[in-house]
């Protein structure tokens, strides 16, 4: 048992671990088979046909001399003289081994050697031609040595056998020929070895090539680790070639899309996502990010990246989440970013008052310093009961009041109209978007009159749910827009502020809204800068 495993291990050793090595000892092994397979068949086919060739050439040389008469008057008057000096001149000028003559007795007629004449012919392969006036072609061992014969009766007038002819070739110098043919087939042989090696070489460089230089072992694990990350990650993925057919779709995407996995494989793209638009980036090569889309009742949003190699795309990688989840983790976060910032102006207003408080007391003021305290105490409480009452939903009424407290602390008088109403907002409207909508809108207002440094720094703000359609109404004092940069300023980067990071907040009011079924109306205001108006269908599409 040990030695077995003994073996076994200086097998494993011997063996190459690397791909490149394996395919190369593989396809040698399979390459040196196959040559060897048809080396022994080439030889064998050789062999056959050289001595199938050599054999027909001794029965020719044999019928001939059993035709002369100078072998049939010798035979019919017993002499070997006239016939051992034509048989020899015969086998000098055929290049045989002997051409023996013998009588119907199988008695020696001539022979290469002298002394054998008059002996009987040895072999034992004879009788047919003898008894039954065959010719034919026979392998025996004479007294020169084995030998391949050709054996020819001879007749007389009669039509009776009177003798045989036998011109032979020793085996050895059939091999001899044979070896030589054999020796330039090995030499072909050998040289497509070589060839069929470079080749294979070649093969095996380009496979590793193609797989990064990979190897097995290293493949599989990718495979592994790949289809566990696929299978951990919440976002839905889904890879095409580039004819556009479906070579990835894991469970997240298969689930989104209501398809099962495993028979979507190698389907057009078209035939399972029809709205998709990874042809487009298959085309063009360009990157999409964060795309919303419609799959189904679910909003998603989509990624598309081109796989490239060598220059040309090979392929797109398409990944989709629900924006439901996106969209809740942006609610928190507007939310954190939203009561951070309100406490951030409450605490720079309060401590300025506070500092103003103090230095009225430090003064004697007394008197002024509860006026103060009532004012602040009266305006602010007045607008938290408003909102509590006209405005119930909490993201909307705190980003009214962040931006209410940010206008205080730039000295902007900011004013919620005593009749707004948003009490009935229905339950299908992002108000997310409602929030990121009007917050924009609020923001500019404020800088906007923070600008005009002429007269009162005003923003006014009214709402309205009556109707069909959410209202919102937005007024500025700053210095305004020109007509010709009103539709200019709802596109990305365009602003007439300067600095870095302006004009997005018209454009990101613009897409909301576009998203929402809504439309915007900017108009001049009463108060000096511009009126911006939004309508929200409650009904949406």
């Amino acid at each position: 048992m040990k030695h077995t495993l003994n073996i076994i291990s200086l097998t494993k050793n011997l063996f190459p671990r690397t791909l490149h090595g394996r395919m190369l000892l593989l396809m040698s092994i399979l390459l040196g088979v196959l040559i060897s397979i048809t080396w022994l068949m080439v030889s064998l086919l050789v062999s056959s046909i050289l001595e199938e060739y050599i054999g027909r050439n001794a029965l020719n040389v044999s019928k001939a001399v059993s035709l002369t008469s100078v072998v049939q008057e010798g035979l019919k008057n017993k002499s070997s003289t006239h016939i051992q000096l034509y048989a020899e001149s015969v086998r000098k000028a055929t290049g045989a081994r002997f051409v023996v003559v013998g009588d119907h007795e199988g008695r020696r007629y001539s022979h290469p050697v002298p002394e054998r004449i008059g002996k009987l012919m040895v072999g034992g392969d004879n009788p047919r031609a003898l008894e039954k006036g065959e010719a034919y072609v026979s392998k025996a061992v004479g007294t020169l040595g084995p030998s391949m014969r050709g054996k020819v009766p001879i007749f007389d007038i009669a039509d009776k056998v009177i003798g045989v002819v036998s011109v032979g070739y020793l085996q050895e110098t059939v091999e001899s020929v044979t070896a030589g043919y054999l020796q330039r087939v090995l030499l072909w042989v050998f040289g497509l070895f070589l060839l069929g090696g470079v080749g294979t070489w070649l093969i095996a460089r380009d496979v590793k090539r193609s797989i990064f230089g990979l190897e097995p072992v290293e493949i599989a694990r990718l495979f592994r680790e790949r289809n566990a990350i696929l299978e951990s990650i919440r976002e839905g993925v889904v890879a095409i070639n580039d004819e556009g057919s479906v070579t990835m779709l894991d469970h997240e995407a298969a689930k989104l899309l209501g398809i099962p996995p495993e028979t979507s494989l190698g389907a057009p793209i078209e035939s399972i996502f029809p709205q998709t638009r990874m042809l487009e980036v298959l085309q063009s090569g360009e990157e999409q990010f964060d795309q919303e889309m419609q799959i189904g009742d679910i909003e998603v949003v989509v990624n598309r990246v081109p796989i490239w190699q060598n220059d040309k795309v090979t392929g797109v990688v398409s990944s989709f989440r629900r924006k439901e989840e996106i969209d809740r983790l942006a609610q928190e976060l507007s939310q954190i970013q939203e009561y951070s910032e309100a406490l951030r102006a409450q605490t720079h207003e309060y401590s300025n008052k506070l500092h103003t408080l103090a230095g009225l007391i430090q003064l004697g003021s007394h008197r002024e310093a509860l006026d103060l305290i009532g004012r602040e105490t009266s305006g602010y409480q007045e607008l938290l009961g408003t909102l509590a009452v006209k405005v119930p939903d909490p993201l909307l009424s705190a980003i009214i009041l962040g931006k209410y407290n940010r206008a205080k602390e730039m000295r902007i008088d900011f004013q919620l109209d005593s009749e707004s109403s948003m009490i009935d907002i229905p339950e299908k409207i992002n108000r997310e978007k409602i929030v990121t909508i009007l917050g924009n809108l609020l923001e500019n207002a404020i800088e906007a009159a923070q600008e005009n440094t002429s007269g009162l720094c005003t923003v006014k703000l009214s709402m309205t749910d009556y109707g069909n359609d959410l209202i919102f109404e937005v007024e500025d004092s700053g210095l305004g827009i020109d007509d010709e940069s009103v539709d200019l300023s709802l596109q990305h980067g365009f602003s007439t502020k300067s600095g870095k990071g302006r004009g997005v907040g018209l454009s990101i009011v613009h897409e909301n809204l576009k998203f929402l079924g809504g439309y915007l109306t900017v108009v001049r205001s009463s108060i000096g800068g511009m009126r911006f108006t939004i309508y929200i269908p409650k009904k949406q599409n």
